[in-house]
């Protein structure tokens, strides 16, 4: 009895010694991990420095363009600063900002107001119609140059001009175009023997007159990306289907489609981006006018900031964190989407 009751008390002392050095070995293998991580963190800054050096003023130029007015923005959102309560300096005399911070007051207010609903609604239909018929289009003269005919190059430069050209004066050149008086457009409808069109006056032929400028200004991106993207099939898979009869419309839908997946999401995601954020063909073409009828979001912000009186720095400030929240939502629902069907990005 007596040895066995010393061997159980050897046998948990043992025990003891076992569990105290497993656990001293645990805390060392952490110990050389920690240390190891920092000196894998330390090896790779020494071996890339040159990496670092590099990126580091695009860090900061970034940070400063974008990081600081992004952050002051979001502060601004949250106070009643407007052109008679912000810091100013007239003359010699400098004169204290006295706005207030209000919290989430002016987000509640733009949310209630239906103006916001009513800019919403035109935004993402404008976008909507906007991309898709650019898509369309630019994969249909894709599919076209890809072919080999006479004069393939000479068309490829032509499509391609619009991209080239200022946006600017292209917005220009088309409202000279839309001018109900003196446009070419009205003049060649008159020989025709049809009435003018009040392309820049009346609400509904305004939207379709911006939404016409910003398809022929994107086409030529939407082209060039589906182009190479088409260029990167391998021809084989074509010629198999034709010997298996595939008709052309099976080719395009079974090889074409499928093989430009990952170039067309990305091209409809940066476009849709874009469009939504259209301010020059919106502003330069109609001002948002008639009226308000093509007042987009952005658009909207900008009027808001630089032609109301007196200019609402904190709603402006509130449309555009409200701009940033709604795409920043597109971009993770889009992104979920593309990883259930098995695409990367």
């Amino acid at each position: 009895m007596a040895a066995h009751t010393s061997q159980s008390v050897a046998k948990a002392a043992g025990n003891d010694d076992g569990a105290k050095s497993d656990d001293i070995a645990a805390r060392g293998r952490s110990r050389r991990t920690d240390s190891g991580n920092r000196g894998g963190f330390k090896r790779a800054l020494a071996t890339h420095w040159y990496a670092w050096t590099m990126i580091t003023p695009v860090v900061l130029v970034l940070g400063v363009i974008i990081g600081w007015p992004l952050v002051r923005g979001v502060y601004l959102s949250l106070t009643d600063a407007n052109e008679r309560n912000v810091g100013r300096t007239i003359g010699a005399n400098h004169i204290e900002a006295t706005y207030e911070f209000v919290g989430l007051d002016n987000y509640a207010a733009v949310l209630s107001d239906p103006v916001f609903l009513q800019r919403l609604v035109w935004t993402v239909t404008w976008t909507v119609l906007c991309v898709s018929i650019t898509f369309g289009l630019g994969l249909a003269l894709a599919t076209m140059l890809n072919r080999d005919f006479k004069g393939r190059a000479a068309y490829r430069m032509a499509l391609i001009l619009p991209w080239a050209v200022p946006g600017f004066v292209s917005v220009f050149a088309w409202r000279f175009l839309f001018n109900r008086d003196n446009g070419i457009l009205n003049k060649l409808l008159d020989g025709g023997g049809i009435s003018a069109i009040p392309w820049l006056d009346d609400p509904t032929w305004a939207k379709v007159s911006v939404i016409t400028v910003n398809v022929w200004l994107g086409v030529p991106f939407m082209m060039v990306a589906l182009l190479g993207g088409l260029q990167s099939i391998p021809g084989e898979l074509y010629e198999a289907a034709e010997m298996d009869g595939a008709t052309p419309w099976q080719r395009f839908r079974h090889i074409t489609l499928p093989g430009l997946r990952a170039v067309s999401m990305t091209v409809i995601l940066l476009s849709t981006i874009w469009t939504f954020n259209m301010f020059p063909v919106i502003f330069l073409l109609t001002r948002g006018g008639p009226g308000d009828s093509t007042e987009i979001l952005v658009t909207q912000a900008f009027r808001q900031a630089f032609v109301s009186s007196p200019r609402d720095f904190a709603g402006s400030a509130t449309w555009g964190v409200l701009i940033l929240a709604l795409l920043m939502i597109f971009a993770l629902v889009y992104r979920r989407s593309l990883r259930k069907q098995g695409e990367v990005w």
